[in-house]
């Protein structure tokens, strides 16, 4: 039982499994307004469980298909898998055990969260590949976070509609322009290996930025439409407005010349982006503009 707990432990840690806390808030932002106050409990319950096995299924099969990549890269080289701290076989059935409790959350929240949720999954999956074949994989993780308030949504009022879209769009837009910057780090990697494709490696460090850049300026465009169409208030606008100032400062701290403080950008300011919106949006939507 000890040996089946530390190998838990150690593929949670590989797969950062405190990460989720980028895409969490965002599925319940989607829960409060599509609720237009506060979920069900037992909603909250099923779309957290949803998340959680959503993403850890997603990273773990990543690890799976990175692994010789991985081995390679002197950034990765000491991840779980390619160190040898956990087996492949584990973490096969650690991803088999979480995308499981994607479908048994969905089946508990509604039809239609069933039968959307082997979209989902695939999408979570298949994204591994992606920068195989395209330098826009950085998109493609985009859609995957972006199902995040989107499934909330559905969860909660079992269907789609445009504010759902327009949320799940920011997301998109938030998620593909922070993986630009951080897909940076790998571009010497990404150049010595022809069937790896990412933007920074097609278009250059300094042209990349610029798009994720651009791509972040139409996520706060984004967010602006969406207090309008939604009618949410004053503390919505401060969350947007904080978002703002925290997008431009994450680009202020790396340049095509100095990577060295990519990590405090990618990590704490996308945090913090995702618990801002939630706590400004959502309590706006749930206690103020009902």
């Amino acid at each position: 039982m000890s040996t089946v707990l530390r190998s838990v432990k150690t593929t949670c840690e590989m797969i950062k499994i405190e990460h989720t806390l980028f895409a969490l808030p965002f599925a319940f932002l989607g829960a409060f307004l599509a609720a237009r106050g506060l979920p069900r409990l037992e909603q909250a319950l099923w779309i957290t469980v949803a998340m959680v096995g959503a993403r850890s299924a997603a990273m773990a099969f990543n690890r799976l298909a990175d692994e010789r990549y991985d081995a390679a890269n002197p950034r990765t080289a000491q991840r779980a898998l390619p160190a040898g701290l956990v087996s492949r076989s584990f973490v096969i059935g650690f991803t088999i055990v979480a995308a499981a409790l994607l479908l048994l959350a969905a089946a508990m929240l509604n039809p239609l969260a069933l039968w959307l949720s082997p979209v989902a999954l695939a999408s979570v999956l298949l994204y591994s590949y992606a920068k195989r074949f395209t330098s826009l994989s950085h998109v493609a993780l985009g859609w995957c976070l972006a199902m995040a308030p989107a499934g909330a949504w559905v969860a909660v009022r079992g269907a789609l509609d445009g504010v759902a879209v327009l949320l799940a769009l920011c997301v998109l837009l938030w998620t593909a322009g922070f993986d630009i910057l951080y897909a940076c780090q790998d571009y010497d990697f990404d150049r010595k290996h022809p069937e790896l494709h990412s933007l920074p490696k097609r278009l250059g460090i300094a042209r990349a930025m610029l798009v994720a850049r651009g791509l972040h300026a139409a996520m706060f465009v984004g967010l602006v439409a969406l207090v309008a169409v939604t009618g949410l208030g004053w503390l919505a606008l401060v969350g947007v407005a904080a978002t703002g100032a925290l997008l431009m400062h994450q680009h202020r701290l790396v340049s095509p010349t100095d990577l060295s403080r990519l990590d405090a950008a990618f990590f704490t300011t996308n945090a913090f982006v995702s618990v801002i919106l939630f706590l400004t949006l959502g309590i706006d939507a749930a206690f103020l503009s009902r």
